[in-house]
């Protein structure tokens, strides 16, 4: 068994006891310890980090010269060249407020390029995987993008947060429309880069996402045959734009220069 291949398996397994976990602490959510990070839209539970402590741990178990890039604890080096890029909850607002719609994601990075992604949604029963060269799944089944969904009939994604321009975004949402299309946010860009993989939605696009939101959904939109702009290496993040091919002339209009 290769490296990569032996780091899929614990990957796909931490994924879910991560999501059981999660799960867990959501159906008792009104218990939960809550705090504010860079503001009021930007908040944490003691959900998020026994969850990433979770993943870290396990996965320090079985490979300890690897690192991490974690939303809630950072950055850890490794010795190994194997970096685990974990969003314990993405969709911490829904997550809280009792909606469905977060889910676990987990990428692994071999130097700049991302080997390994999982996207856990426990609440919807799915977990979405991809690996590099590998192909990407949900549940198993492959997921494998046609090029026949195109903005003017079908739903395009638009990520948001507190740190976008909300004139781009009624720029966008507006440009969506005039395309003869409809916009879509369920408030966890992760889950919505899977669901581009999976065909539910044409593409998704937004001006700046940390690496552990999007490297694991980034990687299944390739893997399923989508295309995905150049993301920037390093744990600042940047913009993500993604889309199958028959909508990606649109989709990457959409989001300019």
């Amino acid at each position: 068994m290769s490296e990569i291949d032996a780091r899929f398996d614990l990957a796909q397994a931490v994924g879910a006891e991560a999501g059981a976990l999660a799960l867990e602490f959501w159906r008792k959510r009104g218990d939960l310890a809550v705090e504010a990070k860079a503001g009021l839209q930007d908040i944490v539970s003691e959900a998020d980090r026994a969850v990433e402590r979770m993943i870290r741990d396990r996965v320090t178990g079985a490979f300890p010269q690897d690192g991490f890039l974690g939303e809630e604890y950072g950055a850890q080096d490794g010795s190994s060249g194997f970096v685990w890029v974990i969003d314990p909850i993405d969709g911490t607002s829904p997550y809280l407020f009792g909606m469905p719609n977060w889910c676990v994601a987990i990428a692994v990075t071999q130097g700049d390029e991302t080997a390994i992604g999982v996207i856990a949604a426990p609440t919807h029963g799915e977990v979405f995987t991809a690996r590099l060269g590998g192909g990407a799944h949900v549940n198993g089944v492959p997921m494998r993008l046609t090029g026949d969904l195109r903005v003017n009939a079908a739903a395009t994604g638009v990520g948001s947060s507190y740190r976008t321009d909300p004139d781009w975004v009624a720029r966008v949402t507006g440009d969506v429309m005039r395309l003869g299309g409809v916009f879509f946010r369920n408030g966890s860009g992760a889950l919505m880069l899977a669901y581009v993989a999976a065909g539910r939605l044409c593409g998704y696009l937004e001006p700046h996402m940390n690496p552990w939101d999007c490297l694991a959904g980034m990687l299944m939109v390739r893997e399923a045959g989508g295309r995905t702009r150049p993301y920037p290496a390093g744990p600042g993040g940047g913009a993500v734009v993604v889309a199958g091919l028959g909508a990606w002339e649109d989709i990457d209009r959409l989001m300019g220069d």
